[in-house]
């Protein structure tokens, strides 16, 4: 009877202890659960800030700008990684002007350029534009009916490159804007496969981030080449167009109908615009360091320095980095082309529709902008015509480059104006360190432009 008494005392005694035991338990398991849902908040908020930023930042890695990285991995090794990084800043730079200028303005790019401008140079302008935009959109459909080719050899490659024009046409002209605009956000994705590829290739991470981060130039014909090739592929002029004509796209999305109604903004605007430029910019840059590191690592060790397309470095990188690193490049290149084409041709009709004064936007349906729908459409038939013409596409590449050349600087040289001007910008103006840091690209790529053209002689 004792015994008994004692062990109920004792588990009485002990009974405190063990509910404190429980409660500090609980307690922790609610402040995880806290912290955990705090975290799926944030990710969620994040998310959502993210838009045209990220979409141009993705479209940036087209197939295309994927066979340039390879090649200067092949070529140089790791020796041009620093291109990425070092890139970064400028590009987001420039970006984020654009994106402020239609912001703040409330019309595109091309529209500014004819109100502060004039029309001569800008028809120049988008005349270049439409021609190097379709050069380009050719040789990415090629590039994906080859990628496809990669999975399913038997496919046909000319019924894919239709399909693949077709497909993008009918999404650009009969979905909504917003939920276009949805899609492409998570098409952009699709550039995480080229992150995974490099993981998967087992690189010397070490000699990775050796050559990453520090600039290494020999000052040779070829490098200097392959330098202003990875410029004029990273800081493009439809990215521009593109990207100031979104900001107008969200705008009227936002109920906003009139050019009156959108002109200007306010600070949490300007700072959700800003973690989108640059969540997108270095998205963009993330993936060309990890292809640059992955034909660096692999193919440049093994000799093979000649690729001239983003479906040759995936055959390429199989026999020594394995079959998962071939699919994921075979699968990126199909997603990049899908979010690429879209802006490539969207670009050329913003600025043109823009420049000829048309009733423009992709918030508008085929009845309501013929002309705009029109521009998109004969620019995706000119792509689609460079792949049964003959034209090799690295030709069809040649021809973008220069194109796009010749038109950056100039282009580059109307952004910082306007982003610089008081009247126009207000109290979005240009700080100085932006407006330094403009016009040292607008320097740096016509430098590019002028080494390009020359090299072509």
């Amino acid at each position: 009877m004792a015994s008994k008494s004692h062990n109920f005392i004792t588990r009485t005694a002990e009974a405190p202890a063990e509910m404190l035991g429980k409660a500090v338990l609980m307690t922790e398991i609610v402040r995880e659960a806290g912290t955990n849902n705090s975290v799926i908040r944030k990710t969620k908020d994040y998310w959502h800030m993210l838009g045209p930023g990220l979409t141009t930042g993705a479209s940036d890695d087209d197939p295309s700008g994927i066979a340039t990285y390879s090649q200067v991995g092949a070529q140089f090794g790791f020796n041009l990684l620093w291109l990425a990084p070092w890139t970064l800043p400028l590009m987001a730079t420039v970006q984020e002007m654009c994106a402020r200028i239609g912001m703040v303005t409330g019309r595109g790019l091309a529209g500014n350029i004819r109100v502060f401008f004039g029309k001569r140079l800008l028809y120049v302008c988008t005349v270049l534009l439409f021609a190097a935009n379709s050069f380009n959109i050719g040789a990415d459909l090629g590039a994906m009916a080859k990628a496809t080719q990669l999975l399913a050899p038997s496919f046909s490659f000319g019924w894919l490159v239709v399909a693949f024009a077709v497909t993008s046409l009918l999404l650009q002209i009969f979905t909504p804007y917003a939920k276009y605009a949805r899609y492409l956000k998570w098409l952009a994705l699709i550039l995480l496969a080229y992150i995974f590829s490099a993981i998967l290739a087992h690189l010397n991470w070490g000699e990775v981030l050796r050559h990453g981060f520090i600039p290494h130039i020999a000052f040779n014909k070829e490098q200097v080449i392959l330098i202003c090739a990875v410029l004029g592929t990273t800081i493009s002029p439809y990215l521009f167009f593109w990207q100031t004509s979104q900001e107008v796209e969200q705008a009227v999305q936002d109920g906003q109908l009139t050019v009156s109604e959108r002109r200007g903004t306010d600070r949490t605007a300007v700072k959700r615009m800003r973690v989108d430029v640059w969540s997108g910019m270095f998205l963009s840059n993330l993936v060309m360091f990890f292809i640059i590191a992955a034909a660096g690592g692999i193919l440049f060790p093994h000799g093979i320095t000649q690729i001239t397309s983003a479906s040759q470095a995936a055959e390429a990188l199989r026999p020594f980095a394995g079959n998962a690193t071939y699919f994921l490049f075979a699968i990126g290149i199909i997603g990049t082309g899908l979010l690429a084409i879209p802006v490539l041709a969207g670009s050329s009709s913003y600025a043109l529709a823009e420049s000829l004064r048309w009733k423009e936007g992709l918030h508008r349906n085929l009845g309501q902008a013929k002309a705009f729908y029109g521009i998109i459409i004969i620019s995706m038939m000119v792509g689609l015509g460079i792949n049964f013409v003959g034209l090799d596409p690295i030709k069809a590449l040649i021809y973008a480059a220069v194109g796009n050349a010749v038109v950056a600087p100039v282009v580059l040289y109307f952004i910082v104006r306007i982003s610089s001007n008081h009247k126009f910008m207000g109290t979005w103006v240009n700080k100085k360190l932006t407006t330094v840091i403009g016009w040292f690209v607008f320097g740096l790529m016509l430098a590019a432009a002028v080494a390009a053209i020359v090299s072509l002689l």
